[in-house]
């Protein structure tokens, strides 16, 4: 049970651990735990698109596919031309004496293979989450973002992830929330008001 706790303690570093990209585009923000969340959302949705998919599998490779930044730290593309990361020991020191450690080994190892069905939403899924939030950067006025979003869609690798991509980029990151075909904006209600 000691050794269960310590890799939850440990899981919690990821909630403290910046992604280092934005340091370069100049705006944004998030901790790898935040990125980590929406990947594994944009995986269940994937899996919706995709029904032959171990939704499952591909879920949970998503929710630990940088469970090693936890121990590395994010290193992002500029970092990358520059240090090397074993990620692959960072993971079995993590999981070591750990009853699910062959799983969460596995899903790593076939995430950085990217030879299933499985593997390759879940880098799209990762890929998609980065759209997400360069797509927000964009509609904020942030100018390089733009340029970043025609690389992180060239990364994509499903159909399925090229289409939610496609409708990422035709919509407005706002446009869940501000409804610009309601009076609510005005009145404060969606309803017609009578008048008194």
């Amino acid at each position: 049970m000691k050794r269960i706790v310590e890799f939850l303690f440990e899981t919690g570093m990821l909630k403290r651990s910046p992604r280092t990209g934005y340091q370069f585009l100049g705006s944004g923000g998030e901790s790898v735990a935040d990125h980590s969340f929406r990947t594994a959302v944009i995986a269940y949705v994937l899996a919706s698109m995709e029904p032959e998919v171990n939704r499952e599998r591909l879920i949970l490779m998503c929710l630990f596919h940088d469970l090693p930044e936890a121990r590395t730290g994010d290193h992002n593309y500029v970092n990358k031309k520059y240090v090397q990361v074993d990620e692959g020991k960072a993971i079995r020191d993590q999981v070591n004496g750990l009853d699910f450690a062959r799983e969460i080994i596995s899903l790593a190892e076939e995430f950085n293979v990217a030879d299933t069905l499985e593997a390759r939403l879940s880098k799209d899924a990762d890929q998609l989450d980065l759209i997400l939030e360069l797509k927000e950067q964009s509609d904020l006025g942030n100018p390089h973002a733009r340029d970043w979003l025609s690389f992180a869609v060239k990364r994509l690798l499903t159909e399925s992830g090229k289409k939610l991509a496609e409708e990422i980029l035709a919509s407005e990151h706002d446009s869940w929330w501000f409804d610009k075909k309601t009076d609510w904006w005005v009145n404060g209600s969606q309803l017609n008001r009578q008048r008194p």
